[in-house]
């Protein structure tokens, strides 16, 4: 079973190879190009980066959400047979669910809170550029 199992992972990051050298000339055009500065990079990162809020909300509700079952399911086994499963259990599952299921609206109000980033500036950064021959 273990050889199976490793089989499907070899096959799972050849298809992720195939597909990660299917996006590449792209960015070799752009490197070619000279766009490969530090300013460039940066921007890319940025990019990348923004996205990452909404991840991060979706993942916290969806386990948010998982932990609430788990936890209901804990007390459902303890109503059931109390000397076997604690209450506590259960307890410490629904606090958690709630907790990640509240956590991307207490974010939002830090963001808000602070101004939606009036205190951060970007620095400015002319004429640095890396380049490869």
């Amino acid at each position: 079973m273990f050889k199976k199992t490793k089989t499907s992972y070899y096959k799972l990051g050849a298809a992720m190879t195939v597909g990660m050298l299917a996006a590449a000339p792209q960015t070799a055009e752009a490197a070619a190009a000279g766009g490969n500065n530090f300013n460039s990079i940066a921007n890319n990162v940025n990019d990348s980066i923004s996205s990452l809020p909404g991840l991060i909300s979706a993942l916290a509700y969806l386990f948010g959400v998982l932990l609430a079952v788990l936890g209901i399911m804990k007390i459902k086994d303890h109503v059931e047979n109390p000397s076997q499963t604690p209450i506590k259990e259960g307890a410490i599952r629904l606090l958690a669910g709630g907790c990640l299921f509240a956590l991307p609206i207490i974010l939002e109000a830090m963001y808000e809170t602070a101004g939606a980033g009036a205190g951060a500036s970007t620095a400015k950064l002319k004429a640095v550029e890396f380049t490869i021959n």
